[in-house]
């Protein structure tokens, strides 16, 4: 080849990859997980063994966890890292579910087991779901607590999980448990049974900036209150007694009376209006107002929530009040459904205890709740006086730039997109709806190293090619013109 169409080659070549190369680097960070909800009905066959004859148990979910359908339970709020280039992938999940059976003479129950926090983590073709499990064994009764255990290994059927963009989700993917989480399962069952599949999506963001370190505020900038000293000064890191600036009720109700008006029977639905949020497993009922004082609390809240479905199903909630005092809550709403009109009904009682406070911010967290007379009546008779409700939370803020808990987030509703395909796999029912393509983020999709180095390998054989043909259409000066350079 002459030397000039050597260089030219060379030129062409270099400008190629210099054009492709921040294409290909666009994805080597790794990106937020930022939202997101997995769905997991652990093993369906023990869901039925717990609440079944045998065991006579329940189950209860925790931090914010709802039920899906009839034996899968969904968890929350996914928090972790994508990298697209390497198809990397980890998520963190909220909630929890316990599960109770065989109660003994004592009230104690020998079956009692919490798996909470699953975690996914994905390298390559591998998969596993880490859990944390609270489990009493079967033999000693001895209860051990174990944070993040490889409860699960997952089969991804040759999915592809590269060159995602804004979403990633992944569709029943077969779990198998691992020894570890054999052993966390109090013995319940063996390394390698075949556990519920697991399905999750997730929003991945662009990569956070760690924001530049903000300066402490000095004394003079924070805002102190609490009780006043002898000498009228506020002590540092009490809470003012007063007026809320702000505040939210989280209630879900009862979740089986929410599966019973979305089921087969009742066929209904809930509407939310005048501000109240759906949290999935709760209501969130916002803009509290009303004082605080010694422990003893009186607030209102926004929002409504309807329920309506057939067999004449028709019940609101608003105007929701609590009360505690003396460390004993309750949960008020006016009431409207075929036997009452409005009226203010003392719902639920709850224990509160001494309501947790920091940062200027009062809690009450998860608090057992027990339906009252006058609500057995609310409902029309459907539960007796006594029944457990669900559990009622709520945080009212004490100062103007207290925080209040945020609602879980589910992020966005998965849905089918044109990148990328799994591979073809033997495991049909796997199927990953994948992730966005990456020019949802902006960016161009990068092209893999070796189409890269094919393109480049065909630019150069066609200049080539081009410039051995017009050298052969000139006539040579001698025999041997043509075999020089």
């Amino acid at each position: 080849m002459p030397a000039r169409l050597r260089a030219l080659v060379t030129v062409l070549c270099a400008a190629v990859l210099a054009a492709l190369l921040p294409a290909t680097t666009a994805h080597a960070e790794s990106r937020t997980v930022q939202g997101g909800r997995l769905d997991w009905g652990i093993k369906s066959s023990f869901q039925s063994y717990v609440t079944g004859p045998i065991a006579k148990g329940s189950y209860s979910l925790t931090q914010g966890a709802a039920t899906v359908g009839g034996s899968t339970f969904r968890f929350h709020s996914a928090a972790g890292t994508y990298d697209g280039d390497t198809g990397a992938f980890r998520a963190a999940f909220s909630g929890g579910v316990r599960f109770l059976g065989h109660r003994t003479s004592t009230g104690a129950h020998q079956l009692d087991l919490t798996l909470s926090r699953p975690t996914v983590s994905i390298s390559g073709s591998t998969g596993t779901l880490h859990v944390d499990v609270t489990s009493k064994a079967k033999d000693t009764g001895a209860v051990t607590t174990s944070r993040q255990v490889p409860f699960a290994s997952l089969s991804l059927g040759g999915i592809d999980m590269r060159g995602g963009g804004a979403t990633v989700a992944l569709n029943n993917l077969p779990a198998t448990l691992t020894a570890e989480g054999a052993r966390s399962f109090a013995g319940y069952y063996t390394a390698g049974t075949a556990l519920d599949p697991v399905s999750l999506s997730a929003d991945v963001q662009e990569a956070a900036r760690q924001q530049e370190k903000q300066p402490s505020e000095s004394p003079e900038q924070k805002r102190t209150s609490g009780a006043a000293t002898k000498d009228g000064a506020i002590e540092d890191g009490a809470i003012e007694d007063g007026a809320i600036e702000d505040g939210a009720v989280d209630w879900g109700v009862r979740r089986t009376f929410r599966e019973y008006v979305t089921g087969d029977i009742a066929d209904g639905e809930w509407a939310l209006t005048a501000g109240a949020q759906d949290g999935g497993a709760l209501f969130r009922f916002p803009g509290g107002e009303g004082t605080y004082a010694d422990g003893d609390l009186t607030a209102s809240f926004d929002g409504a929530v309807r329920f309506t479905g057939a067999h004449g199903l028709d019940l609101s909630l608003s105007g929701v009040r609590a009360e505690i005092q003396d460390g004993k809550g309750t949960l008020y709403a006016d009431v409207k459904s075929p036997d009452l009109n409005g009226e203010k009904v003392p719902l639920v009682t709850f224990t509160a205890e001494e309501p947790k406070s920091a940062d200027g911010l009062v809690t009450v967290t998860e608090a057992p709740a027990k339906l009252t007379a006058r609500g057995a009546e609310a409902f029309g008779g459907m539960y007796r006086a006594g029944t457990e409700m669900d559990p009622v939370s709520l945080a009212v803020a004490l100062t103007a730039d207290a925080k209040l808990p945020a609602l879980p987030d589910l992020g966005s509703a998965p849905t089918a997109s044109a990148s990328p395909q799994p591979k073809k796999t033997t495991e049909p029912e796997n199927s990953a709806e994948p992730v966005a393509s990456a020019a949802d983020d902006g960016d161009f999709p990068a092209l893999p190293v070796s189409l890269t180095a094919g393109a480049l390998l065909l630019v150069a054989a066609a200049l080539v090619a081009v410039a051995v043909r017009r050298r052969r259409a000139r006539p040579a000066a001698s025999p041997s013109a043509a075999d020089q350079g």
